[in-house]
C-alpha cells in the first residue's frame, strides 16, 4: 500500500488560538510548520463566546499597582496549578497581548490609548479586557491570516488518529484525509516532523450538557494512547449556558437581572428563584452571576446557589428552565431599589434603568443581543433555555514551563495542556493560549534538526491492516479512527 508522506520540522495539530499562535511564531522563527485541521474554522475558539468574552493580561493602565509576581501568585492561589507555569503566564502576558493587538485584534483603548480592564471572576484586580462576544474568533482569524502571511504550509481537511513513535520520542502522525477515507488505503497519510504540537482543545464528547460546539472533538487520546501523563483531569469547569444555542450566558446577560423560569409538564413558568430564596436575594445573586459565573463550590451559599436551583429544577424536578429578558423578575420596582447597593449603583451608572431586562441588555450591549438574533434567537420575544454546562476542561496534559509533554517531541498548548488551574480568573484560558504557544515555539526553534529518514510506514501499514478487518466499511472504519482519537 502506497501512502502519502508530508514532512516539517515542526507539525502543529489544531487551528484554534493556540494551534495558530504556535504555527505562526515557530515560522517566523525559521521552523518549517506545517499545521494540521480537520477543518480550518471547526472547534472552539471559532465559535465560542459570552457576552463579552475576556482577555486575561496584566493590569496595564491607571494607578492600581501590579506586577508579573502578583499575577503568578494570583493564578497560583487558584489551586491546580504549577508555580513555574503561573510565573511563564504572567512573564508572556503583555507580550502576548501586544502581539495580538498589533496583528489587529480590537481591543480596546480609552482616548488616551490606555488598554484599560475590568473585574472578572475569580480575580479581584482589574487585568479583564474584551473585544466583545466573539474574542477568541477575533484572536483565531488575526493569527490564522499572520501564519499564511508567514508561510505556515496548512493541511486542511485531515484529522490525526495515532502518533508516531520512533526511538523513544514522538515523531509526526498518522492522519486521515477525509476525502479519501473510503478508498483503499482508507485516506492514511503520515506527516513526519521533529517536533509535534497538540493544541486540540478539550475533550469536548464527555458531557450531554456542554456549551463547546458541535464541531469540537479534542484528541488528547493522541497523546494518552502512548503513556503522556495527564494532570487535573478531574477538574472541570461548569456553568449557565444556553442550549439552543451552545453560549455562556455571563456579564450583562445575568447583571441587567433577567428573570429565571421554570416549566413543568402544565407549561405554568414559576420564577423558582425567587421562591428559594426570597425575591431581593434572587436578584441579588443573579446580578453576582455577572461577573462569578463558574460555578464555584466555595460560593455554594452565595452566586452559586443559582446553578444548584438550575440543576435541581432540571434534574431532581424535570423541568426545563428558561431565561426570560421580557419582564422582570418578581419583586422588581423601576427605582431599582430593591437591589442591593452594588448592583444599583452600577446599573444606575451604566444608565441601565429601562423598563425591561431586554431593553437593559440592549442598552449595555447590543451585540450581545444581535449575536443571539443572528442565530434564529430573539431574545425581545421569547424565552431563553439553559442548563449548567461543561464549559472547559481545565486539567489536561502534564506540561513543563516549555509545554513539552512527558513524550519526547510532543508540546501541548491550548486547552489540552493541563495549565488552566481550578479556581482560574475569567480570560486566563486565552492568555494561556497565546503563551503557551510562544513559550513551545521558542523551545522549538532553539533544538537541533534531526536528519534521519524516518517514514512511518510500518505504522501506516498496521493501521490499514486493522482498519481492512472492520465490518460496515466505511462508517465503522470512521468511528473507529475517531474513537481512536478522542
Amino acid at each position: 500500500m502506497n501512502h502519502t508522506v508530508y514532512r516539517a520540522r515542526a507539525l502543529v495539530i489544531g487551528s484554534g488560538c493556540a494551534g495558530w499562535a504556535a504555527a505562526l511564531h515557530a515560522q517566523r522563527l525559521g521552523v518549517d510548520t506545517l499545521l494540521l485541521t480537520q477543518g480550518l474554522r471547526m472547534g472552539t475558539s471559532h465559535n465560542t463566546g459570552s457576552d463579552k468574552q475576556t482577555y486575561y493580561k496584566l493590569s496595564l493602565a491607571g494607578q492600581e499597582a501590579d506586577s508579573v509576581m502578583d499575577m503568578a501568585q494570583d493564578l497560583f492561589a487558584g489551586g491546580g496549578m504549577d508555580g513555574d507555569i503561573a510565573l511563564c503566564m504572567a512573564a508572556g502576558s503583555a507580550r502576548a497581548f501586544f502581539h495580538l493587538c498589533e496583528l489587529g485584534v480590537p481591543f480596546p483603548t480609552d482616548a488616551y490609548g490606555q488598554y484599560a480592564g475590568y473585574q472578572t471572576d475569580h480575580d479581584q484586580r482589574r487585568r479583564a479586557t474584551s473585544a466583545g462576544p466573539l474574542t477568541s474568533q477575533y484572536m483565531a482569524r488575526a493569527l490564522e491570516r499572520a501564519g499564511q502571511a508567514a508561510g505556515v504550509r496548512v493541511l486542511d481537511q485531515h484529522y490525526a488518529v495515532e502518533l508516531l513513535m520512533h526511538e523513544g520520542r514522538v515523531r509526526g502522525v498518522i492522519a486521515v484525509d477525509i476525502a479519501r477515507q473510503g478508498q483503499p488505503g482508507h485516506g492514511l497519510v503520515a506527516v513526519i516532523a521533529d517536533h509535534v504540537v497538540l493544541a486540540t482543545g478539550g475533550p469536548a464528547c464527555c458531557y450531554r450538557d456542554s456549551v463547546f460546539p458541535d464541531s469540537q472533538h479534542g484528541m488528547m487520546g493522541l497523546a494518552l494512547q502512548q503513556g503522556a501523563q495527564a494532570s487535573n483531569l478531574h477538574q472541570w469547569q461548569y456553568g449557565l449556558a444556553s442550549t439552543s444555542f451552545r453560549w455562556n450566558v455571563s456579564g450583562t446577560y445575568q447583571q441587567v437581572v433577567p428573570r429565571y423560569v421554570s416549566v413543568g409538564e402544565d407549561g405554568h413558568p414559576q420564577e423558582f428563584l425567587a421562591d428559594a430564596l426570597g425575591e431581593q436575594r434572587a436578584m441579588e445573586l443573579t446580578f453576582l452571576k455577572g461577573y462569578e459565573w463558574p460555578f464555584d463550590a466555595a460560593k455554594a451559599q452565595g452566586s452559586s446557589q443559582v446553578d444548584l436551583l438550575v440543576h435541581r429544577e432540571m434534574h431532581e424536578k424535570g423541568r426545563r428552565v428558561y431565561l426570560d429578558y421580557r419582564q422582570n423578575p418578581r419583586g422588581w420596582r423601576n427605582d431599582l431599589h430593591a437591589l442591593p447597593e452594588t448592583a444599583r449603583e452600577y446599573l444606575a451608572a451604566s444608565g441601565a434603568t429601562q423598563p425591561t431586562p431586554f431593553a437593559r441588555l440592549m442598552h449595555m450591549n447590543a451585540p450581545a443581543v444581535a449575536l443571539y438574533r443572528d442565530n434564529g434567537i430573539d431574545l425581545e420575544k421569547e424565552p431563553l433555555p439553559i442548563a449548567v454546562c461543561a464549559q472547559h476542561l481545565n486539567g489536561g496534559l502534564q506540561v513543563d514551563e516549555h509545554w513539552r509533554t512527558t513524550l519526547p517531541g510532543l508540546y501541548a498548548v491550548g486547552e489540552c495542556a493541563g495549565t488552566f488551574g481550578v479556581r482560574r480568573p475569567g480570560g486566563s484560558a486565552l492568555n494561556a493560549t497565546q503563551v503557551g504557544a510562544q513559550r513551545a515555539a521558542e523551545h522549538i526553534a532553539r533544538q537541533p534538526v534531526l536528519s534521519d529518514e524516518f517514514t512511518g510506514t510500518d505504522s501506516v501499514h498496521a493501521l490499514a491492516a486493522r482498519l481492512d478487518g472492520l465490518p460496515q466499511q466505511p462508517a465503522a472504519q470512521d468511528a473507529a479512527l475517531r474513537m481512536r482519537a478522542a
